[in-house]
Order: structure tokens, then C-alpha cells, then sequence
């Protein structure tokens, strides 16, 4: 009789409003064995995209996929044409990542009732995110209520900040009551990147003090302080902080209500102008970087100012977290700016010179998939590119907790 093979693999989960990411990891090689994209849901243009890395195999489907729920039978059934089906008992646990955990969620967690209540609880300070999230926690379960499903939540890593950071400067009673305090997002991809910082370094993370820039559509830093996060760039939602593709980063809180009360604009239009209609784009009308240089290029000087601007920003908190941090290690850039655009990491250093800061113009211009340190070898603080990678996170935290409630 042939043995069973052992339960390691995750299944990660990322559902959005629209869209489901998925990404299928063996997790005793950290292995991707599939991965794929259903987009558009509940449109008739909708798309499902997927490829087994295992044979090569790429698919694409078009047309109608009315729900979640049949986005992810649609996702069950490609995997199942690999052999690699939700019914599979190699399958460990799915995974599902989770923007907001509040305070309650300090780390991944086991999904049953009480959970999805708080998640649910949740949606007024998430009500773009934690809704979609929960679809997708919910159609997973019922395809697959005999296996466990665990929560990585995006704020978790942020919750070691002190109350000196996440506190914002209002009566603490009105603050409490609506939950405001600045949780913070993108924490996966700060642990991930942070960890793999040290490691670059040749260092344990609890010996290390790093900054990390997550530098993507969306855009967030953080402090990273042995191994623990101090302080990061975004607060109550992921509104504040850094330029971002459409959102405005940080903003005086009177401009919204000068914008009420002598604009003649609704709370609903507001919120569309800072979240979707700020940021690179309400400058210059693109929030690609790469269409952005390639217009600087061209003498464009309205994509200059806007990049100047991000720029500007990005600056700043580079040295608002260095005075917070007191001692720096290490630099990080990450995500799809941070780890492509070696024009932006340039310009965010330039000048830090007496903060220990440099950039080697040639290891700048190297385009690798791996990490690397862009700054010269006598540098005082190290500059890196760490590609970050939130779906190994979320499943090694997951295989993790399955394996200790094992």
C-alpha cells in the first residue's frame, strides 16, 4: 500500500470586491505550484487567468462569472484539470488575506463564528475591503468546511506599535468609541520585507533596524525596529501617509472641510477625490511611474512636479523613521515602484549623504527578481531592493498555525 503524502499545501486567498488573486504553495519547498487571477466578477467581461507551474500551462477563460462563489468554483475546477483539486487531502489549509484585524487580530488566526463576527464588525473603518474579504472566507468554507481556514490580516504586524505612534492627538473617549487609531497596512509585506532584509545583511531580524518602503499603487513605510514595527505611514485607513496612484497621502484635515463646506462637495465626492482621483494621478493624470518618466523624459512639466512631489514625501518619512528609529541599518525598497523604478530610489536618496545614506548608480540600474543592496560597499547604512512576497507570507503564517494546532 502506497503512503499518504503529507498535508503541505496552502491555498492563498485574496479576494477583493471584483477579483479574486489566488496561489496554490507547497510549503515543504515553499514551492508555487499554481497561480491565477479571476477578474471583473459579476460582470459579463469577466476573466479568469491561470497557470500550473508545474506543467507550464497557462489558461485563459472569458465571459460571465456571476459571484464569488463561482469565481471559486471556477478556480476549483482549473485546479482540479492539474490534479491539483480543492478535494485534494495534500491540501493543509487555506489561506485568506484580511485587510483589517483592528486590535482583536494580532496575528493569523483560525477562522470560525466569533472571527468572521469581528472581521464583520470591522467593515466601518474597511468598507472597501473587509466586505470582499469575507465573501471569500465564506465561499471557501463552504467548499471546503472540513478543512482549516486561517485569517492573515494586514494591520497585524503594525499592532506592536506604541501608543505614542498609533494614537492620534483627539479625545480618547470620541477615539475608542469609533475605533479610530492608526492600524497601519501592507504588514505582510513589512514582515516579509524586514526578514529578508536581515537576511541579506547576513543579520537575525531582532539585530537590525530597518525602514521599509512598500512602494506600489498603493504606498506605505514603516519603521521596523529589531524586528518589530514602531511606526508606519498609513493610520485609521490607507488614506494617509505617502503619495500614492490616487490617493493624496497625508492632507491637512481642514481641506475636507473647505472642500464641504465652500466647494458645495458631498462627503461620497470627497471621498472619491482623495482615495481614486489624488495622488500621481489628480497630478498629472497617470499613476504609472513608467508613463510618468517617459513623459519627464520628454520635458513634460507637469509629470515633473508630480514626481517631485512623491519625492518630496518620501523624503520625509525616510527621515522622520530615522529619527524615530534613532539608528538605522538598512533601507528597503519593495513592491512594484520600490523594486522597478531605479529612478525613484535614486531620487529618494539623493542628498541624505549625512545620514549615512548612498546609491551606486550601476548596482541602481540592475534589474534582478532578486534581493540585492543598491548602495556602495562603504556606506554607513545599507540601501536594498527586497521584492516582497505577500502570498508566501500569508502561507507560511498559515502552514505555521496549522501545524501548531496540529
Amino acid at each position: 500500500m502506497a503512503a499518504t503524502r503529507a498535508a503541505t499545501r496552502v491555498l492563498v486567498l485574496n479576494s477583493g470586491s471584483s477579483s479574486v488573486k489566488y496561489q496554490l504553495l507547497d510549503m515543504s519547498d515553499a514551492t508555487r505550484l499554481a497561480v491565477g487571477l479571476v477578474e471583473r466578477i459579476g460582470e459579463q467581461t469577466s476573466r479568469l487567468k491561470h497557470t500550473c507551474l508545474t506543467t507550464g500551462d497557462l489558461r485563459e477563460h472569458s465571459g460571465p462569472i456571476a459571484d464569488h462563489d463561482a469565481a471559486l468554483k471556477a478556480v476549483a475546477e482549473e485546479l482540479s484539470r492539474d490534479g491539483l483539486g480543492l478535494d485534494s487531502p495534500e491540501l493543509a489549509a487555506i489561506g485568506h488575506r484580511v485587510v483589517h484585524g483592528g486590535l482583536f487580530f494580532t496575528e493569523p488566526t483560525v477562522i470560525d463564528d466569533e472571527v468572521l463576527n469581528e472581521i464583520e464588525r470591522l467593515i466601518p473603518v474597511a468598507p472597501l475591503h473587509n466586505p470582499a474579504n469575507l465573501t471569500g472566507i465564506r465561499t471557501a468554507q463552504a467548499l471546503r468546511p472540513d478543512l482549516p481556514q486561517v485569517a492573515v490580516f494586514d494591520t497585524a504586524f503594525h499592532t506592536t506599535m506604541p501608543e505614542s505612534a498609533a494614537r492620534y492627538a483627539i479625545d480618547p473617549k470620541i477615539a475608542d468609541r469609533h475605533r479610530i487609531r492608526r492600524y497601519g497596512f501592507h504588514g505582510t509585506s513589512h514582515a516579509y520585507v524586514s526578514r529578508e532584509t536581515a537576511r541579506l545583511l547576513g543579520k537575525d531580524p531582532s539585530e537590525v533596524n530597518v525602514i521599509v518602503l512598500h512602494l506600489g499603487n498603493g504606498a506605505s513605510a514603516s519603521a521596523v525596529e529589531r524586528g518589530r514595527c514602531v511606526d508606519t505611514s498609513m493610520g485609521l485607513t490607507p488614506l494617509e501617509g505617502l503619495v500614492m496612484g490616487t490617493r493624496s497621502g497625508d492632507l491637512d484635515p481642514a481641506v475636507i472641510f473647505h472642500l464641504a463646506r465652500v466647494g458645495g462637495m458631498s462627503m461620497d465626492e470627497i471621498d472619491t477625490l482623495l482615495n481614486k482621483r489624488s495622488g500621481l494621478f489628480g497630478l498629472c493624470g497617470d499613476n504609472d511611474m513608467r508613463e510618468i518618466r517617459r513623459r519627464i523624459d520628454e520635458g513634460d512639466e507637469e509629470a515633473a512636479l508630480a514626481f517631485d512631489i512623491y519625492i518630496h514625501r518620501l523624503k520625509k518619512y525616510i527621515g522622520a523613521y530615522y529619527a524615530v528609529l534613532g539608528e538605522v541599518d538598512a533601507i528597503a525598497f519593495t513592491a512594484g515602484v520600490g523594486e522597478n523604478a531605479a529612478p525613484v530610489r535614486e531620487a529618494a536618496i539623493a542628498g541624505l549623504a549625512g545620514l549615512g545614506l548612498a546609491v551606486d548608480p550601476v548596482r541602481n540600474a540592475v534589474r534582478s527578481g532578486a534581493p540585492r543592496l543598491i548602495s556602495p560597499g562603504s556606506a554607513r547604512v545599507a540601501v536594498a531592493v527586497v521584492p516582497t512576497d505577500e502570498e508566501l507570507e500569508i502561507a507560511t503564517q498559515t502552514y505555521a498555525l496549522v501545524g501548531k494546532n496540529d
